[in-house]
């Protein structure tokens, strides 16, 4: 594992720090970068996020990597809003995103409970889900969020929250998981540990 080149990508507008402490526990020491030569060139890539869907596809376009990390070919995981960014549209600010998952992104409709959804909830895997092997049926994990992905075809994780919605979606090399595995103790290092050994057969589904 250690000889995987994982880089993280700087988005400007997430707490890189928290994904990379997590990563240097395991042993790797990831990149954190906006560099297009070097994103190409990983193993593996990160895509995190914090804010809104509209400030960070601004902060992608004036990087100029919407079209890097749309052709990416190696396994990709967006966290929090970085998943949400891989769907193709978002409810918050209207604004197209990514694309590169078929899901979309709505405000999420909680019931009586709170907004945003935060603190710890239960995530169940949706069929054969390579990162959530050797982890519990439900398993425990950390959210923040106002927005959510309905369940679809490209869920393989649920969760619920006065509504069901899709706790991690996937579209061939391209994973997303809507709450924080860099803050949801060993059962987000067993999720990262999972996402940093994929093999090709895990990511041509």
């Amino acid at each position: 594992m250690s000889s995987k080149q994982l880089v993280i990508v700087d988005t400007a507008c997430a707490n890189l720090s928290s994904v990379r402490f997590a990563c240097e526990r395991l042993g790797i020491k990831p990149e954190v970068t906006a560099d297009i030569a070097r994103i190409q060139a990983a193993d593996r890539v990160i895509l995190p996020g914090v804010g809104t869907a509209q400030a960070a596809m601004r902060n992608l376009q004036r990087l100029e990597l919407v079209d890097t990390l749309q052709q990416l070919q190696q396994p990709v995981l967006g966290i929090c809003l970085g998943m949400q960014l891989l769907t193709t549209w978002s409810a918050e600010g209207n604004v197209d995103c990514l694309g590169v998952i078929p899901a979309q992104t709505l405000r999420m409709q909680a019931q009586q409970q709170p907004l945003p959804h935060m603190g710890w909830n239960t995530v169940t895997a949706v069929g054969d889900n390579p990162l959530l092997h050797g982890l519990a049926q439900p398993e425990w994990f950390y959210f923040v969020h106002s927005y959510a992905v309905a369940p679809d075809a490209a869920t393989i994780a649920t969760c619920d929250y006065g509504q069901p919605f899709a706790a991690m979606i996937r579209h061939r090399n391209y994973f997303g998981a809507q709450f924080h595995p860099e803050r949801s103790g060993s059962a987000g290092s067993k999720l990262l540990k999972n996402f940093l050994e994929l093999t090709d057969a895990n990511t041509r589904a």
